[in-house]
């Protein structure tokens, strides 16, 4: 905007100087043309009364003398009264424009070498017609010109410094409030929940601050309902949570009582992080700082112990593999564990009783990759599956569990992706990326799926 409103008031100041400054130009230069042979005229004039009295050749060498006119002046007097024609001076002008103005009577002008010629015709005393020439050379003509177009220049150009000088501070004054206006976009954007804008500069930016801070208040206010409603909603689990901790409490001993105890109780974990998540300002999803983080391979193994036994009732085969050393991956334990137990879930409510299922996990050089596949059926449609995941929830799709692996994964900077698994049914493939740049290469990926498939013919 403001380069753009530079070159608009160059470009019209550049055409309003040369409007004015042409023309004012050749205007100077007639002036000094005309200036010249004022002059001219003057000295010619001098002679004139000198011709109506006597045509002397030798009177008429001292008036042309005393003119002044050193050798710039001529007298053409013609043939009268028994006298031939003669010339006093240096003649420059040719004869035939001498007599064209002695038979017209007016003065004229004519180019010669080095400049013009005056012709004045005079009216002698018998009658005739003498001509008085007067020489103008050119830098006579010219005489003042240059300077005066030289000071038009300055003062064009000074006029187009300045108004461009002036057009910038415009566009400063415009732009800034703009440039304020797109960083309190980008802050907001990035979470920064009180960034708010200046209400100054222009009019249509003002109120476009003013619209901007209105919505970033409504966007507050907005974001403090939705954590006090989940809030309240997570709340109103508690009573039931309290009836099944009760009853888990009556059991009895044996794994599967023991196994109900810790769901119950880690289920009261995830409420009350659930209520404390929600009454903070911040969002759950921020970023992680640096050394945050968890051991991926300590999660896998702990995870799937608590499902094996669940596994094993269902006569599932199932197999761990890459969880040996420790991986470590940018996310929070909690919601490693969370996404974990989201597929994990999934693949005990989708698939027939006694289907294998596997997880894998890859530590690559910038981005750990965790795999999650069944020998069921598959998804028929990827990409449904996914849109659904983004929060539809709707019935036989994989709804909101979807939705928590896939907003982890691209909290890091890394994605989610479904496909055919080597068992036969369907492979959820994890990127959490390790330094934050984006999406994976694609070289990575073809890497992780050769690995993979090595491991499985093994």
């Amino acid at each position: 905007m403001r380069w753009a409103l530079v070159k608009v008031c160059l470009a019209v100041t550049t055409m309003v100087v040369v409007a004015f400054a042409v023309p004012l130009g050749l205007v100077v230069k007639e002036m000094a043309r005309d200036r010249a042979f004022a002059g001219a005229e003057r000295e010619a004039a001098a002679v004139a009364p000198a011709l109506s009295i006597t045509t002397d050749r030798n009177k008429l060498e001292r008036v042309v003398a005393s003119a002044g006119a050193d050798s710039g002046m001529a007298v053409h007097l013609p043939a009268a009264d028994g006298r031939t024609a003669f010339d006093l001076g240096r003649q420059r002008a040719a004869y035939r424009d001498i007599e064209a103005v002695r038979k017209l009577g007016r003065a004229s002008t004519t180019s010669v070498t080095g400049g013009s010629t005056l012709l004045q015709p005079v009216a002698l005393s018998s009658g005739a017609i003498a001509v008085v020439e007067v020489y103008v050379p050119e830098s006579e003509v010219s005489n003042g010109v240059g300077t005066a177009w030289a000071v038009l220049a300055a003062v064009g150009l000074a006029l187009i410094v300045g108004s461009v000088a002036v057009a910038d501070r415009l566009g400063v004054r415009m732009v800034r409030p703009a440039q304020r206006l797109v960083k309190g976009a980008h802050e907001l954007g990035e979470g920064k929940l009180g960034a708010r804008v200046p209400e100054d500069g222009p009019t249509e930016l003002r109120l476009a601050a003013v619209a901007f801070n209105s919505m970033a208040d409504q966007v507050v206010q907005l974001l403090a309902n939705e954590r006090e409603l989940a809030a309240d909603l997570s709340h109103r689990l508690r009573t039931p949570l309290t009836v099944l901790r009760l009853n888990a409490a009556s059991l009895g001993g044996g794994p599967a009582a023991d196994q109900t105890r810790a769901a119950v109780a880690q289920l009261e974990r995830e409420v009350d992080a659930i209520i404390r998540t929600a009454r903070e300002a911040k969002p759950q999803t921020a970023a992680a700082g640096p050394g945050a983080g968890c051991d991926a391979a300590e999660v896998v193994r702990e995870r799937m112990e608590f499902w094996s036994a669940l596994a094993e009732d269902e006569g599932r085969k199932w197999r761990v593999a890459g969880v040996e050393r420790p991986v470590r991956t940018p996310v929070a334990r909690a919601d490693l564990a969370a996404a974990l137990d989201a597929l994990l879930g999934n693949v005990f409510r989708h698939t027939a009783e006694g289907t294998a299922f596997a997880v894998d996990v890859h530590n690559g050089e910038d981005a750990v990759i965790v795999l999650v596949s069944d020998a069921g059926a598959g998804i028929p449609d990827p990409e449904a599956a996914m849109a659904r995941g983004r929060g539809s929830g709707s019935a036989g799709s994989t709804g909101l569990g979807l939705d928590i692996v896939r907003r982890l994964a691209e909290s890091t900077g890394g994605d989610v992706r479904i496909g055919s698994s080597v068992l036969g049914g369907t492979e959820v493939r994890i990127w959490f990326q390790l330094d934050g740049r984006g999406p994976v290469r694609r070289g990575h990926r073809g890497s992780v799926r050769r690995r993979r498939r090595t491991a499985a013919a093994r």
